[in-house]
């Protein structure tokens, strides 16, 4: 619970600290895909920033920082952050506390679930991705 609530508390510090500093940037007008980008972390930074958070092998503060200097909206960013952080902090602690207890099983199983953990967001994000590209409206998914 306290690495969840520091690493939150981190984020938020971060995040804050690029929006204060970042402005120019956020406010900034982009062109092409840059745009694209801005307007879907507008409507859904809240799914964005979960989806990164739930792989714990993408680097942290960087989320945070390209959050800040985003179009992210706080609360989003914030509840995303929270929500997102608890799977990879008990792989992590799992994965640590496990070398501790020497136990080749329990070594075995924190890795897979650290594995487990880092890869199923990249494959629901996949088939989602997927799924809403044959639900479109003419689109006859080839």
């Amino acid at each position: 619970m306290y690495t969840v609530i520091g690493a939150t508390a981190g984020a938020v510090l971060s995040f804050l600290v690029a929006r204060h500093l970042g402005k120019n940037i956020a406010h900034h007008k982009g062109k092409g895909n840059l745009a694209k980008i801005q307007h879907q972390l507008d409507r859904n930074g809240f799914y964005y920033v979960l989806m990164l958070r739930f792989i714990p092998l993408i680097n942290f503060d960087l989320i945070s920082y390209c959050s800040g200097i985003s179009k992210v909206r706080f609360r989003s960013f914030f509840f995303g952050t929270l929500i997102g952080i608890i799977p990879g902090t008990f792989a992590y602690n799992f994965l640590g506390s496990s070398f501790v207890d020497s136990n080749p099983t329990v070594i075995v199983t924190a890795i897979v679930v650290f594995i487990f953990l880092s890869v199923v967001p990249i494959l629901v994000k996949r088939w989602l991705s997927h799924k809403s590209n044959l639900d479109l409206p003419g689109n006859d998914g080839k």
